[in-house]
């Protein structure tokens, strides 16, 4: 079984669109990079549902830990900026998206994050 994890700051207080499009922004990415360099679980996922799970962190330090986690236990994954268009500064950390992968390697990352 595959799923995708999107980890979204709780602390910038974004409204519901703006949470909505960090996270779809953090889905396709890192989305595309497993298609890039994982095709088959790429494939997987999609024909399994697109399994994802919202996750949050209350700091850009800990968005910061579950991304570096996520590098070096060697997942696709990606870290979302804003463009500082609407509610935030531009640059302003929002988002990682990690996989798909398998569900049971991407607990040993977010298994203790809070759902959001």
């Amino acid at each position: 079984m595959y799923k995708q994890v999107i980890v979204l700051r709780n602390d910038l207080k974004m409204g519901k669109g703006k949470l909505v499009a960090q996270g779809s922004h953090a889905s396709l990415i890192s989305f595309l990079n497993t298609q890039k360099n994982n095709p088959t679980t790429a494939k997987e996922w999609l024909n399994e549902g697109q399994k994802k799970i919202v996750l949050k962190v209350n700091s850009e330090k800990e968005l910061f830990e579950v991304f570096k986690d996520a590098n070096i236990d060697g997942f696709p994954c990606c870290l979302i900026r804003d463009a500082g268009h609407t509610q935030i500064p531009s640059g302003t950390a929002t988002a990682v998206g990690i996989g798909p992968d398998e569900e049971k390697k991407l607990e040993k990352i977010t298994g203790k994050l809070k759902l959001l």
